[in-house]
């Protein structure tokens, strides 16, 4: 016989992943997410670590601070000092020579300027000018160039003519050394003493070094020029002013070259020698009990990367630890944490934050930000990844959302102390700053805050790790940019995630309870009776949650908004009527299919006001699912005195159709409209009828299981009937009898005077109503 061969059930093992996991108190998409986004940051974590074998963490080794063990080579190993090898190259950058190169053009304007000047002097001596027009024809022509003394000289030397040959030879001279203009705010990053200047002489280039002070510039120029003569076999005449009569005309003629100096640094660095470590077999590479230095850590960090790949022992070891991460933000998103169960919506949220969040700080520990002292998470929105989850799910997640995500980072090797700290502190300062939060503006001073509360933990990590004073303005900038950031973030965000999640965050529902919004408007227009009876019932229901610790804001506005399906046929409700009942000429099943209709129609409305869900729920809930027992007793009634009657009467098309509440807030709209409602038909409401006619109302709604589903204790009911009894009370308070005035004829049959006891029976009544109101 053949041996049947079993196919794999992937649908049970996915089950059994699942259950292994946590995930299965998720829905099917939620758990799928929470699947995928832990593989999504396994990968990431793994691949950007490396996780390498033998130095089990690198973290635990800084620099300035004592080693706690010894490091030694187990194998030979030679590594490439960066560091030690861009010193190198920097001092042998600052080595190279400023290159400066002659330039013949500026020589032969120098000297064509200055035959131009011997030329006109010759063609004045041939005129035989007088020395005063001599010195006035050189003056117009080069004003304010020569001295008086200079030019007399001239004129009356016997060998004049002579001067201008002698000058050219004393000017080729000079530009043959080079007059070189230095321009030394350039030179700063060259060598300081010597410079290479470059002379072209027709194919070939010849080069030369010289030292700074022997250069010949503007400065120096007629001294070196004076030496050159008084040194030749010029006549004594022309060597006593060839210094006044040449300097006009001397010229810069060797010029900084840029271009080929950073020719020459670009060959320095081709040619430098990389600096290379050697370490043999059982050397040390860090010392116990000695301080480690930036050559240690460069070292070991070689040592590292020198080492074989990826260590499955601590690939398994991080796997599992992020393993233990999620599996704690499943039991944080329990009911147990949260208080309530989440909607799917919101554990997408959840997922998808902690997947950017460890991903995206697995990302930032790879970058190199070339300081010890800066902690990575400085670079990580945490504040934002915590404020969009208090504002959008619940501020106690947020809270330990914010502990549970840096911890994540921490032990999958993202974060070290210094970053986990930093985090840390500006997760709590983001989740303790939204509890006050009323409208969105608030967000903003929410970010001015944590922008100062990561200032302080910033100076503190920096005090810690010594650094230097000149550290901390990039550090403490980039600190309070964080919060800044994560603040003007959640503005724009929270927008459009309230309303891709439908959620009822504390600002949106501030802007729902705004009693000018038009759907509230329109409600008071077309049933200005159940207006009035939900502006009631909200008062009693945010007063009972103030007092038993639910959320009141959430309670008023879906008060506000519960009959809202009682637009469309308002005449059909006892609060809108005035003299006639419809209900009157109606069969009960149908008067009681239009009562019921309302709960129908308030959702339709709800949906197309895009109100958020729980608002939705209150309106579906704040009936449960109770028997409208008034038409229900009619139909009974009517039963028994028509025989011919076949079809019975049936409870379930006399109730509601919607289900008991299921939120703590649902439950107190529930109680407080039937309370505002039952309250109205006593005649003389006092404190002790009201008391005992709530707490018949409560049982009521006990007994028919309507309140089983709301977590709502006994401590809770009697709280919320004495709120409700407290807010009544100042309602139907009871009022003075006014005396009645008599009538202006009875006081006055003759023509309009009024006696003194109609007056004063006037300031008496004012005198009690003042009083009442006071």
């Amino acid at each position: 016989m053949k041996k049947q061969i079993r196919k794999p059930n992937f649908k049970k093992a996915g089950l059994i992943l699942l259950n292994v996991l946590g995930f299965t108190n998720f829905s099917r998409g939620p758990a799928l997410a929470a699947v995928a986004g832990l593989i999504l940051t396994s990968i990431i974590v793994i691949s950007s670590h490396g996780f390498r074998s033998g130095l089990s963490d690198l973290r635990e080794f800084e620099v300035g601070k004592v080693a706690d063990r010894d490091v030694v080579v187990e194998k030979p190993f030679s590594f490439v000092d960066e560091a030690a090898t861009r010193l190198r190259i920097e001092a042998q950058e600052r080595l190279v020579p400023a290159v400066f190169r002659f330039n013949s053009e500026a020589a032969e304007d120098s000297l064509a300027d200055w035959e131009a000047f011997f030329a006109l002097s010759l063609k004045l001596f041939q005129k035989e000018v007088s020395l005063a027009a001599f010195a006035l024809a050189v003056q117009a022509e080069y004003p304010g160039e020569f001295s008086g003394g200079v030019l007399e000289f001239f004129y009356s030397d016997e060998d004049r003519e002579k001067f201008g040959e002698y000058g050219s030879i004393a000017l080729k001279n000079l530009y043959e050394r080079g007059v070189c203009l230095v321009p030394r705010d350039s030179l700063g990053l060259y060598n300081p003493d010597t410079a290479e200047v470059l002379l072209v002489n027709g194919t070939r280039t010849e080069s030369e070094h010289i030292h700074y002070s022997d250069m010949i510039t503007m400065e120096n120029a007629v001294e070196a020029l004076n030496q050159h003569i008084s040194g030749g076999t010029f006549p004594p005449a022309f060597a006593l002013i060839a210094g006044e009569l040449l300097q006009p005309f001397i010229r810069e003629n060797v010029f900084f070259s840029e271009e080929d100096t950073r020719r020459q640094v670009a060959g320095i660095r081709v040619r430098v020698e990389p600096v290379v470590h050697h370490f043999e077999q059982g050397e040390q590479v860090i010392r116990k009990d000695f301080i480690i230095t930036e050559e240690n850590m460069r070292a070991l960090r070689a040592l590292n990367q020198s080492l074989p790949g990826q260590n499955p022992r601590l690939v398994a070891g991080h796997l599992l630890l992020l393993f233990l991460v999620f599996r704690l933000l499943v039991f944080l998103g329990s009911r147990r944490i949260t208080g309530r169960h989440l909607e799917d919506p919101e554990v997408f949220l959840i997922i998808v934050l902690s997947t950017i969040y460890l991903s995206g700080a697995a990302f930032a520990a790879c970058l190199s930000l070339n300081t010890e002292s800066f902690p990575v998470s400085i670079l990580m929105p945490t504040a934002l990844l915590i404020m969009l989850p208090a504002i959008l799910v619940s501020p106690r997640l947020a809270l330990v959302l914010g502990m549970a995500l840096p911890l994540g980072a921490w032990v999958s090797g993202s974060f070290d102390a210094p970053a986990l700290i930093f985090a840390l502190v500006s997760a709590v300062s983001a989740s303790y700053s939204l509890e006050k939060a009323e409208n969105r503006m608030d967000i903003i001073k929410t970010g001015l805050f944590i922008a100062a509360v990561n200032c302080v933990a910033a100076v503190a990590i920096l005090l810690t790790r010594w650094t230097g004073f000149a550290g901390f303005p990039p550090i403490l900038f980039w600190a309070a940019f964080n919060g800044l950031a994560s603040g003007m973030l959640v503005m724009g965000f929270l927008p459009v995630l309230e309303q891709m999640m439908n959620a009822a965050t504390t600002f949106r529902l501030r802007e729902l309870s705004d009693l000018n919004s038009p759907a509230l408007k329109k409600l008071f227009a077309a049933a200005p009776g159940t207006y009035s009876h939900s502006i009631m019932v909200a008062n009693l229901a945010e007063a009972a949650c103030q007092d038993i610790g639910a959320n009141a804001l959430l309670a008023r506005v879906g008060a506000y908004y519960h009959d809202l399906g009682k637009m469309e046929q308002s005449e059909y409700f006892v609060e809108n009527q005035r003299d006639y009942n419809p209900h009157d000429d109606l069969a009960p099943r149908l008067s009681a299919t239009i009562i019921r209709s309302h709960v129908r129609i308030g959702l339709e409305k709800a949906r197309q006001l895009g109100l958020p869900r729980q608002v939705q729920d209150i309106i579906v809930e704040h009936h449960g699912n109770s028997l409208i027992s008034w038409f229900y007793d009619k139909a009974l009634k009517q039963e028994k005195s028509d025989s011919r009657k076949k079809s019975p009467v049936s409870a379930e098309d006399f109730s509601y159709p919607g289900t008991p509440p299921r939120s703590r807030e649902s439950a107190v709209v529930m109680l407080a409209d039937v309370t505002e409602a039952a309250v109205r038909t006593l005649k003389k409401p006092t404190v002790s009828s009201m008391e005992k006619y709530i707490r018949e109302l409560f049982n009521n709604k006990v007994e028919h299981g309507q309140l089983s589903r709301a977590e709502l204790t006994f401590k809770d009911l009697e709280t919320i009937k004495n709120a409700f009894v407290r807010v009544l009370a100042g309602h139907y308070h009871s009022r003075i009898e006014y005396p009645k005035l008599p009538s202006r004829e009875q006081n006055d049959p003759a023509g309009g005077k009024t006696d003194n006891n109609s007056f004063f029976a006037v300031e008496a009544a004012g005198t009690a109503a003042e009083g009442e109101n006071k």
